[in-house]
């Protein structure tokens, strides 16, 4: 994906000249491998930082809440879904934005690759379908179809389901792939086998809240968990308030959640929390037919009632 970075820079500069944006929002190599950065254009020579590779797994949609004036912002597919939803939400106009679309074929699991190697690793680049990891002393090409982030190994929509221009040509999606494959795994557990599952996941979290700053759904002015008055959830690493905690989060981002994976991707202790709202995820669309932000035109079921909507539930 190395090549779209060129045709990138070409469009960002092109808007910015033209007057069509103040700034573009794009990405830009990061001080450690892996870790691009969120990157703020609003001029040419600025513009030049400006890369795009599989290292670009932060979802830009989470920079655009509330955001005044015109913005260009580059968009995989999650992105661009995500998008979607803060429109929907109230949260950014559609006609403040100009959004380049990058087709994804997925992005790389810094963890996985971290995981590999018990020595430091200074570089990762990538060639096409291959990725060379390297340090001091050793290097290994990796092909990049066995360094996909889960949420990008089970992808259906990797192109943007919303721009205005296209950074490069629409890839083909993926349709032989199971997305729910682990939560089915664990819908077939019993009750004490998952309880038992779910305190495991939750038992080295640090309650850093990385998962939540880096999630687009968290805009909230105060998080709950923030409160003091009421104090809804403790401050401790007490177990109880650790589950709160991430139950909670989930429910918020049910029925919009895209699982771009950003919030697995932050995690420093390399949690999969991304099972939480894989779960509620796998409901709204038995229920409803419905995935986040396919459509402006489509309320999300949570915000709307139909007279034929399921009621197994207050049986």
């Amino acid at each position: 994906m190395t090549d779209y970075t060129d045709k990138i820079k070409e469009i960002a500069k092109r808007v910015l000249a033209e007057g069509k944006v103040d700034m573009v929002i794009g990405f830009r190599a990061g001080t450690v491998p892996m870790m691009n950065q969120p990157h703020y254009a609003a001029s040419a020579e600025a513009v030049e930082e400006m890369i795009w590779d599989s290292n670009c797994g932060l979802n830009l949609a989470n920079y655009l809440t509330d955001k005044k004036g015109k913005i260009g912002i580059i968009a995989k597919g999650c992105d661009s879904r995500n998008i979607v939803t803060h429109v929907i939400e109230n949260k950014i106009k559609r006609d403040q934005l100009y959004i380049i679309g990058v087709p994804c074929t997925g992005m790389i699991d810094h963890h996985k690759i971290n995981a590999m190697f018990d020595k430091e690793i200074l570089k990762v680049e990538e060639s096409g379908d291959q990725i060379t990891i390297s340090g001091s002393g050793f290097s290994e090409t990796v092909s990049k179809q066995d360094l996909l982030a889960e949420n990008c190994a089970v992808c259906t929509h990797r192109n943007p389901v919303e721009y205005d221009e296209l950074a490069g040509e629409l890839v083909d999606e993926q349709a032989d792939v199971d997305q729910y494959a682990s939560v089915s795994k664990v819908e077939a557990m019993t009750a004490d086998e998952k309880w038992d599952y779910f305190d495991d996941l939750l038992s080295t979290c640090i309650r850093c809240y990385a998962c939540r700053n880096a999630c687009p759904l968290c805009y909230c002015p105060t998080c709950f968990v923030d409160e003091s008055r009421p104090q809804w959830v403790g401050k401790s690493q007490d177990p109880t308030d650790v589950r709160t905690f991430h139950l909670l989060r989930a429910y918020h981002c049910a029925g919009r959640c895209t699982d771009c994976g950003a919030c697995e991707r932050v995690c420093p202790m390399g949690i999969k929390i991304r099972e939480f709202t894989k779960k509620l995820n796998k409901d709204c669309k038995e229920l409803y037919g419905w995935e986040a932000g396919l459509s402006l035109d489509q309320r999300p079921p949570l915000d709307t009632f139909k007279a034929d909507d399921p009621e197994e539930f207050i049986k």
